[in-house]
């Protein structure tokens, strides 16, 4: 099983991730174990993951959504679907984009 996962940080900014072992990965976030975005980001927050077969499926989920905007990312998060679709119709020209990693 592997996981492509989305955590808020500390300062509200988001990461998205994936990984074969999502407690373990989500620990070393949080310890600051994984040099990058999330150590100076602390604490983290699990806010959306999904389970995938393969870990091609979770790269290629992570990498997708980490193109997306800060409103698509949080209308995911929130699971509202109706704001997903439109969001990924037509993207909004007067939102800027998203300045946080992932």
């Amino acid at each position: 099983m592997f996981w492509a996962y989305i955590l808020r940080c500390k300062d509200g900014s988001y990461y998205t991730g994936h990984s074969d072992d999502l407690d373990t990965r989500i620990a070393q976030h949080q310890s600051g174990a994984i040099p990058g975005h999330t150590r100076s980001r602390r604490p983290v927050t699990l806010v959306w993951s999904e389970s995938f077969q393969t870990r091609i499926e979770a790269l290629e989920t992570e990498k997708r959504i980490k193109g997306w905007s800060r409103a698509k990312k949080e209308a995911l998060i929130g699971g509202d679907w109706e704001r997903l679709k439109s969001l990924a119709k037509s993207r909004d020209k007067t939102e800027p984009p998203s300045t946080s990693s992932g």
